[in-house]
């Protein structure tokens, strides 16, 4: 009987959050189109990129205590009203300064989401349910970017900017489902209080304590390489192999589709038997490598295979990484969401607009900027030790 609600609460939790990573990733064939629409240059797509992360950055810790102070489902509702808006106004905009404001409000719902949705995970599945749970957190994320692509690109044919109005449409749409269906986990009052309190006193000195340092230092140099590849993704085929919409749009949906398929059958099983470090570690190592070959292929089956591998690792890096922190986060899983966030930000602010800058140069060099963060990141991994206590 606790199986059966348990299981209906995680649904209508990853529902939500399928529903805001589709309307991401309706966009994303798009963005090529755009740029030549609007005259403007990969730094500013880049930068645009950078903008979302840095509101993200700087909300993020404040929306990690409210989480846990006001609860899960009012920042899942508030974060999905404002991607809404976030979408729709990249929709209406026709000029840069619009645009910037409308990443700064996707920011701003990013950082209200994902905080209260893997806290909200971690309220509702014991120790042992987590790793699965957060490999289904993961799918619904990843499952989101590869519908939302194909959905985009078809919409794009229809015009530019409807794929933005359609995300506005579902992110208004999601609101209102988690406003009347979702229902509040229950937590122990009494400790959420005495929570609170300990982290207004310690706030980032927590970060220093040796069972945090090293995942953070994770999350932000792994997200600076990873927001580094995925931000000149699209541009880079567009410009290196001529990808239409269509074809960008096919080629994340088929590699995606097989990287949930994997995600789901197997991350449970992978963290069950070699723990969420080594499979960091591997991950990380493996996507160092694909990526440079990223930059060496040139058939189109080859484009695609490595594509999968690149998008799989990523997609068991995150929830990965999460599974691990809400493992060691005890009472405090709004707080050590909030600093998950905010590392990646961090890394997702400057990897997008240094990207962006070497794409303008040679459109090779973010991928080699990737391959190196990404390989630096796996070193730094090797000194990272399993709680023992």
């Amino acid at each position: 009987m606790q199986k059966s609600s348990l299981n209906k609460t995680i649904y209508l939790v990853l529902v939500n959050l399928f529903v805001v990573f589709l309307g991401i990733g309706l966009v994303i064939p798009v963005m090529p189109t755009l740029m030549r629409e609007m005259h403007l240059e990969g730094s500013t797509m880049g930068y645009l990129v950078a903008a979302f992360a840095f509101t993200q950055l700087l909300v993020s810790p404040i929306a990690g205590r409210w989480v846990d102070t006001f609860g899960r489902k009012k920042m899942i509702v508030i974060g999905m009203l404002l991607f809404a808006l976030s979408e729709m106004l990249f929709g209406f905009g026709q000029d840069v300064k619009v645009l910037y404001v409308s990443r700064m409000l996707g920011g701003v719902s990013a950082a209200f989401m994902m905080p209260a949705v893997t806290a909200f995970v971690a309220d509702v599945t014991s120790l042992k349910e987590r790793p699965k749970a957060m490999g289904y957190v993961a799918a619904a994320i990843s499952t989101g970017f590869i519908i939302g692509p194909g959905i985009g690109g078809f919409l794009a044919e229809h015009g530019t900017r409807l794929p933005f109005f359609f995300a506005a449409a579902l992110g208004l749409l999601g609101s209102v489902f988690s406003l009347v269906i979702l229902k509040e986990p229950k937590r122990p009052e009494i400790e959420d209080k005495k929570t609170e309190k300990q982290v207004a006193k310690s706030g980032f000195r927590k970060v220093l304590e040796p069972i945090y340092l090293i995942p953070m230092i994770i999350i932000l140099v792994s997200s600076f390489g990873l927001a580094a590849f995925e931000t000149v993704y699209s541009l880079f085929v567009d410009h290196k192999f001529a990808f239409t919409p269509k074809d960008i749009a096919l080629i994340i949906t088929v590699s995606g589709i097989l990287g949930v398929i994997a995600q789901v059958l197997s991350f449970d099983r992978i963290v069950g038997k070699i723990g969420e470090i080594r499979l960091i570690q591997v991950c990380m190592g493996v996507s160092a490598i694909f990526i440079f070959a990223m930059i060496k292929v040139a058939a189109y089956w080859s484009i695609l295979l490595v594509t999968f591998i690149i998008f799989l690792m990523f997609d068991l890096i995150r929830p990965a990484l999460t599974t691990y922190l809400s493992k060691i986060a005890g009472n405090e899983q709004g707080f050590v969401g909030g600093l998950n966030s905010t590392f990646t930000s961090v890394g997702n602010i400057i990897g997008p607009g240094i990207a962006g800058i070497l794409f303008d140069v040679n459109i090779d060099y973010p991928y080699v900027l990737s391959m190196y963060v990404l390989a630096l990141s796996f070193v730094i991994s090797l000194f990272w030790k399993e709680r023992t206590n």
